[in-house]
């Protein structure tokens, strides 16, 4: 018998005819406009897309990663802004995706979906193949550890381009402890890291989303621009990078296999 916790909905936003917002155990997990792909409702899924958008020339197609899929509200916006734009999403709950699939529009061909552990897909994925990885993996409102270490960075490392970045949506709270372990974790495999998240935030606040970002090549992030971007969004948000981000850090421990965050599921 199916608990309250396991119920998966999607219900009509009242304010907006052509919304649908995915539920899990009553909680909000994606917003998909489903005549307009290109309308993005949460703040943290627009600040992901910002620093897509920012990836390549406007319309160049990208190969992405998606690690965790929901409504596959990011798939759906960068086959509506990038035409032609390989994509995998990699979904854990088979529920979420059948659900998704039946009740939802369909993606277009060159978009497919599996249902997988997101460790297990990075570590089989082939090496140098994807413009972009994007993380939004949460399992009872956490991040697993095992997608949330050292060793886990460095097979997402491996999957990219050279030029390729890694974004990375997290959930925290002040003091943001797990925010600023996942920026020395990402420092620790990548050349270029920036974080973007709602000001007050950054003041330490409120309780919401932060969203990551890395390279592997130096000075590849478009930060200025993400700055101004995020700076305009309707939730007004700020960029940390270089100095102001070692100071955040301030002295966090990046986190490994060893800490007790193994590899990928088995069986």
């Amino acid at each position: 018998m199916e608990s309250a916790a396991d119920r998966l909905e999607l219900i009509t936003d009242p304010a907006r005819r052509t919304g649908r917002l995915l539920l899990a155990g009553g909680v909000e997990q994606s917003y998909v406009d489903i005549v307009d792909p290109r309308y993005l409702h949460f703040e943290y899924v627009r600040r992901m897309a910002a620093v897509a958008d920012l990836a390549a020339t406007g319309g160049t197609p990208l190969s992405a990663l998606h690690l965790g899929g929901g409504a596959l509200t990011l798939p759906r916006y960068l086959a509506a802004t990038r035409p032609g734009s390989a994509q995998l999403v990699v979904e854990r709950d088979e529920a979420v995706v059948e659900l998704v699939r039946r009740e939802l529009p369909a993606l277009p061909p060159e978009v497919r979906v599996e249902a997988a552990d997101a460790r297990a897909a990075v570590t089989t994925a082939p090496s140098g193949l994807y413009d972009l990885v994007l993380a939004d993996i949460y399992r009872a409102a956490r991040m697993p550890g095992h997608v949330r270490t050292v060793e886990f960075a460095a097979e997402v490392a491996r999957t990219l381009r050279p030029d390729g970045i890694h974004l990375v949506n997290l959930t925290d709270l002040p003091p943001l402890v797990t925010t600023r372990v996942q920026v020395a974790t990402l420092r620790a495999v990548f050349a270029d890291v920036c974080l973007v998240a709602d000001r007050r935030m950054l003041r330490g606040r409120r309780y919401g989303n932060v969203v990551l970002a890395a390279a592997r090549r130096p000075d590849r992030l478009p930060v200025a621009r993400l700055a101004t971007a995020a700076a305009r969004d309707r939730v007004p948000g700020g960029v940390l990078h270089g100095k102001a981000l070692d100071d955040f850090v301030a002295g966090a421990r990046p986190a490994t296999d060893a800490d007790g965050f193994p590899g990928p599921p088995r069986g």
